[in-house]
């Protein structure tokens, strides 16, 4: 496999070649028509809500979403680009193996987290949050909590981890993130951004470019979480380059049959052209390079100097660098290889992350499984 990051630090790049995994929900059979319709986040979570911190002069609302009522809090830490309902497939699945509570939160300028400075996405004001977002909801004697991130998630959650912003931490779970691996990703990362769409007609055509280009390899989950990368916009525009870059990199498989019907409805696309709902990107990804490095630059040693039961999930073992390669050799941390995901293994396998981190959970007497679940 070839060494790639796909960080969702960014958004991940298409698939190597095999399609979709053998686990996923997407339907292939001939003739069959794909639903790319969105579904709902009350599907997967129980409440959604807005934890109001206040700062100095205005205040910060950080959007959740929860589910369960009692055992250890899982607190969920999206990549870059997405945002909490990445991780909705993922909560349904968890929740039936083991006694837990989820949060899974929208970081700063993702989702619908609202921040006076969404501009500032460092690594230290990130981990902040987390904690006070923590404190928010718990006061001073939170629960045991286990933090969860995935690629630009994951590494915040390192720094949330060293920091203490979480005194009643239990164990840390970062899901395929490695400093070595990220940083060679940096480079090419912004050719990559300009390759994506920048526009879509509808959240539907979203949904299906993220399935068709394997940033998301579930259908499921790319139905429930796409929304939480793209938002609705108003254009006031007839010009036809807009009109062409709304599709701009979705697969069609069906051709315009007649010149002429193509006309007429061209001439109806153009009277609503001027006011047309579109959809585009939640968060201007390639303006927040000059975080990237501040993101992964010495996590590994980070990492492995946290004083917690640690986990870290990889879509390939390739991606381990040479500190971690050490850190494994030494019995450090816990790590398992999931094959056949892209880079958003928690949302194209969310059953084989939940049993990994249910299994190493119980492992260490954090939790137990439910009661009926055969593991």
């Amino acid at each position: 496999m070839e060494k790639q990051l796909h960080l969702n630090l960014l958004a991940s790049r298409p698939p190597m070649a095999g399609g979709f995994q053998s686990g996923s929900k997407m339907k292939m059979g001939p003739g069959r028509k794909k639903d790319f319709s969105p579904l709902s986040w009350s599907q997967y979570f129980e409440t959604m809500e807005d934890v109001e911190v206040e700062n100095e002069n205005a205040s910060s609302f950080y959007q959740i979403y929860c589910s369960g009522a009692h055992g250890p809090v899982l607190l969920l830490l999206h990549g870059g680009g997405h945002s909490a309902l990445s991780w909705a497939v993922f909560t349904a699945v968890i929740c039936s193996r083991i006694n837990c509570r989820v949060v899974a939160m929208d970081l700063r300028a993702h989702g619908d987290t609202k921040v006076k400075s969404p501009e500032d996405l460092s690594a230290d004001t990130m981990a902040k949050d987390i904690g006070k977002v923590v404190e928010m909801l718990y006061g001073e004697n939170p629960p045991p909590i286990m933090i969860i991130g995935h690629s630009m998630g994951g590494a915040i959650a390192v720094h949330t981890a060293v920091a203490n912003h979480i005194p009643s931490l239990l164990g840390l779970c970062v899901i395929d993130v490695v400093e070595g691996t990220a940083m060679d990703a940096l480079n090419s990362m912004q050719n990559f951004l300009r390759s994506r769409p920048k526009t879509f007609k509808s959240l539907e055509n979203a949904i299906e470019w993220s399935v068709k280009s394997g940033q998301i390899r579930n259908i499921e989950s790319a139905r429930v979480s796409m929304g939480g990368q793209v938002k609705k916009c108003e254009e006031t525009t007839s010009s036809p380059a807009v009109s062409n870059s709304i599709g701009e990199g979705i697969i069609e498989e069906e051709e315009d049959e007649e010149e002429e019907s193509n006309k007429k409805r061209m001439k109806e696309d153009d009277q609503e052209m001027k006011k047309e709902s579109i959809f585009t990107w939640r968060v201007e990804l390639s303006k927040t390079e000059k975080y990237w490095d501040g993101w992964f630059r010495g996590l590994s040693a980070l990492f492995l100097t946290c004083p917690v039961p640690k986990l870290l999930l990889l879509a390939g073992v390739d991606r381990l660098d040479k500190d971690l390669t050490i850190g494994q050799m030494q019995g450090k941390f816990q790590m398992q290889v999931l094959p056949q995901c892209g880079h958003a293994v928690h949302e194209d396998a969310p059953e084989k992350v939940a049993d990994a981190l249910a299994t190493f959970m119980v492992r260490h007497k954090f939790t137990e499984f439910k009661d009926g679940y055969l593991c």
